[in-house]
C-alpha cells in the first residue's frame, strides 16, 4: 500500500487560507496568484488551487459547507477547514525548513501564514535557529579547509547562512520587545 505523500507548500497555502476564513476556489487563485499577498512568496496557478482543494477535501483537511451563485456560470462551492486541518496546518508551521535555500520560499511562506493567522511565530523561529547554527559553525570549518573557487562558493554559503541567523535573530528580538510591551 503506497503511503501519503507530505502536502506542498501550495497545498498548505490552500489550508491556512482556508483556516483564516472560508472561501472558494476562484477567491484563493486570485490569493494565490503571483502579485497576490501568499503568491508573492509562494504561488499556484488556477488548476493547481483547484487540485489542492481537491486533494486537501479527500484527506479530511477542509469541508465543503455551502455554495453562491458565480458571477457568470456555475455555482462555487464555499470551503473551510476542519479541526483535523487546523491541528496538522498548526503542526506544519511549527516545524522548521530542513535547508538553508529553503529559507527564502518555505520558511518565509510560514512566517507570512503564521502572521495572517494570528498566531505566535517563536516556536518556528527558535526550531530554525535550532536547525540553521550547525551549518555556521559548519560552513566556517570547510571554510578554513577550502581553496580557490571551492573557497567562493563556501564563503559565499556561509555569509547567506549567517544572514539568515541574522534575520531569525532579529524576528526573536522584535518578537521579544513585543511580548514586553
Amino acid at each position: 500500500m503506497a503511503t501519503e505523500r507530505d502536502l506542498a507548500p501550495g497545498e498548505w497555502s490552500i489550508l491556512a487560507l482556508l483556516a483564516e476564513k472560508p472561501g472558494h476556489g476562484w477567491a484563493l487563485a486570485r490569493q494565490m496568484a503571483r502579485d497576490g499577498e501568499i503568491g508573492s512568496v509562494w504561488s499556484l496557478g488556477r488548476p493547481l488551487v483547484y487540485r489542492a482543494i481537491e486533494v486537501l477535501d479527500e484527506r479530511g483537511l477542509i469541508e465543503a459547507i455551502g455554495h453562491e451563485p458565480g458571477l457568470r456560470g456555475p455555482s462555487r462551492t464555499i470551503f473551510r477547514a476542519t479541526e483535523e486541518g487546523r491541528s496538522e496546518l498548526e503542526r506544519w508551521l511549527a516545524e522548521p525548513v530542513d535547508h538553508v535555500r529553503e529559507i527564502r520560499s518555505l520558511f518565509l511562506l510560514k512566517l507570512i501564514l503564521l502572521e495572517r493567522a494570528g498566531l505566535d511565530p517563536k516556536a518556528l523561529l527558535d526550531a530554525q535557529r535550532v536547525q540553521v547554527e550547525p551549518a555556521v559553525r559548519t560552513l566556517e570549518e570547510r571554510l578554513s579547509e577550502s581553496e580557490g573557487t571551492e573557497q567562493i562558493l563556501v564563503r559565499f554559503r556561509l555569509e547567506s547562512t549567517r544572514a539568515v541567523l541574522h534575520f531569525i535573530d532579529s524576528l526573536l528580538v522584535r518578537h521579544a520587545a513585543g511580548a514586553a510591551g
